[in-house]
């Protein structure tokens, strides 16, 4: 196969892609009438389904992160970008993070919880491929750090989140009881390897975009903590600490990428 064939190929895997990611997202929002993913489960996905969960207004963010991803989409197809190197090395490793998308999904309408778990990890560990790469092949014009940095980063930023309270959720189901005396100190240990994480992804890849994502989950965590199930004011202020941090973090970052590469 010639690289003409090749790029060719790349450009329509992301296509199909994204196409299989919209659906699943449509049938997983219960749009041909289905069930919602808070009401999955038995409501273990809902925004009261563990100390670690955001209010439900937090997953407003996906709207923004599939018209990035749909606006990437796009661009990554027209003939400027087929033999592009930067496109090339990281091509297949976006598709496969919209597919999983709409693979978890599809595995929490139709399978079990803790395959949700193993599911989002996955989504989390080729997303964070995706960043390590993009690291390596700067983008060349502000299309491309808008569509390709952009649209990646916000997403990888929110599943950090997401996996957090996917993985919340299922351990509040399974463990015992006697452990809910617990629950805030654990959901105060996560949120601190949480602000650890993502400072040192800030710090190693002078992006923003991830940090503000996880930054509006735990802002939304806090809302869920203070004003529904179950209330938890600690882990309401640490998570709105472990936001600002992270902010601060991402500014930073940025400013100390283009202080080197100036």
């Amino acid at each position: 196969m010639d690289t003409r064939t090749q790029d060719i190929a790349r450009q329509t895997v992301i296509i199909a892609a994204a196409s299989f990611m919209l659906i699943a997202a449509a049938v997983g929002s219960g749009a041909f009438g289905g069930t919602s993913v808070s009401e999955l489960q038995d409501g273990a996905l809902s925004a009261q389904g563990s100390y670690l969960a955001p209010a439900g207004p937090a997953f407003s963010i996906w709207s923004l992160i599939y018209l990035g991803l749909i606006a990437f989409t796009v661009w990554q197809a027209l003939p400027a970008q087929r033999a592009d190197e930067r496109q090339r090395r990281v091509g297949g490793w976006i598709a496969a993070t919209m597919v999983l998308n709409g693979l978890w999904l599809v595995t929490a309408q139709f399978l079990t919880l803790p395959l949700t778990v193993l599911m989002i990890a996955v989504l989390l560990a080729v997303l964070a491929r995706v960043i390590v790469l993009l690291n390596r092949f700067p983008a060349k014009n502000l299309a491309d750090r808008i569509l390709t940095d952009g649209a990646n980063g916000l997403h990888f930023g929110w599943v950090t989140i997401a996996t957090v309270a996917n993985a919340s959720a299922w351990l509040t189901q399974i463990a015992p009881e006697s452990w809910a005396a617990q629950a805030e100190i654990w959901a105060v240990v996560v949120l601190v390897a949480v602000l650890v994480i993502g400072v040192a992804s800030a710090w190693f890849t002078g992006r923003i975009a991830p940090a503000v994502a996880t930054s509006w989950g735990l802002a939304w965590l806090a809302v869920g903590r203070l004003t529904g199930e179950p209330q938890s004011t600690v882990t309401a202020v640490v998570a709105i600490i472990v936001a600002v941090a992270l902010v601060l973090a991402g500014v930073i970052a940025v400013l100390r990428r283009r202080r080197v590469a100036a």
